[in-house]
């Protein structure tokens, strides 16, 4: 295993360097100007404009940006904002909070329905509710999130009038952040059930079917017991590293429903970032997630091992 984690954490430096090399890049040849603002406004003359821009680095070659930056991440420095004029790391940091609250919950709904939906469904395979269920999956899994979003919103709002589809984060009280939240944690949430409750259901109708568990049920053991001691604890197996791997969109946010609902997070700030190019915005979020990408995968792979005994790195 020290060994395997020695291999990985070289492995994942060389990808996370690539990953910041192959961003920087893309964002340093985009089209755009974060000092566009400038351009139009006569109060600032060329000169001034000018004497921004080299005092910001923008006139540096693109290898000397990227070292700049990498030096300053590397010291904790996430530099400033182009557009908010404050500190990168406080400007990600008060988006934060807002990100995991409303992808938090949807993660936590996601595998409340999925876990019990997904055994079920494979325990009572060809059922009504099976078909019923797999259905509901394949409609969910086949619906982007900005459709459904938008579908919540001509009912709910539209028609109903029910919900309020614009996100405040200066709204105060627990049940008018509940009712804003709403929206948002529903779609995030079916969409993730969906994906889920494919995969959980796959996974055991491959347990249900092993020697182990018509063992079990040959000694006699009640089916309930089969069920929760013996099949679904090997089926989740596969199911916890796939919910370690998810982790990392906890953080990232979901860009697009975001937009919708007017959400002040993580990837509403990632999209203004980028439509701003505002780089040491999308660098601090983009290489941030890239980051947490790499250490949770290192994670799921220690986790499939600690919960199969048959798994074992070299």
């Amino acid at each position: 295993m020290g060994r395997f984690l020695i291999r990985r954490a070289i492995v994942s430096v060389i990808t996370l360097i690539a990953i910041s090399m192959v961003v920087y890049g893309i964002l340093a040849i985009a089209p755009g100007d974060p000092l566009s603002g400038f351009a139009t406004n006569p109060n600032v003359p060329p000169e001034l404009r000018q004497r921004i821009r080299a005092s910001m680095g923008l006139d540096d070659p693109i290898p000397v940006q990227y070292l700049k930056w990498a030096g300053a991440y590397l010291q904790g420095d996430w530099q400033q904002s182009f557009t908010a004029k404050i500190p990168v790391r406080d400007y990600v940091m008060s988006r934060l909070p807002t990100t995991l609250k409303i992808s938090g919950s949807a993660f936590v709904l996601s595998v409340l329905i999925a876990v019990p939906v997904g055994v079920i469904s494979a325990i009572k395979q060809y059922s009504l509710f099976d078909q019923v269920s797999t259905t509901f999956a394949f409609i969910g899994f086949s619906l982007p999130t900005f459709f459904t979003g938008i579908l919540f919103i001509l009912l709910f709002t539209v028609q109903l009038g029910w919900l309020d589809f614009v996100y405040d984060s200066q709204v105060t009280g627990f049940w008018p952040q509940v009712k804003q939240s709403i929206m948002p944690v529903a779609v995030l949430g079916l969409a993730g059930a969906a994906q889920l409750t494919r995969f959980v259901r796959a996974s055991m109708l491959e347990t249900i079917n092993q020697d182990y568990v018509r063992t079990a049920r040959a000694k006699g053991l009640r089916e309930k017991s089969v069920v929760v001691l013996h099949a679904m604890r090997n089926a989740l197996i596969p199911v916890v590293t796939v919910l370690a791997l998810q982790v990392p969109e906890l953080f990232g946010g979901a860009i697009i429903t975001e937009q919708i609902f007017r959400v002040p997070g993580i990837g509403r700030a990632l999209i203004d970032g980028i439509y701003s190019k505002d780089v040491p915005v999308v660098m601090a979020i983009t290489f941030g997630i890239a980051i947490l990408v790499v250490v949770f995968n290192v994670i799921a792979d220690i986790l499939y091992a600690v919960l199969d005994p048959r798994i074992r790195y070299a």
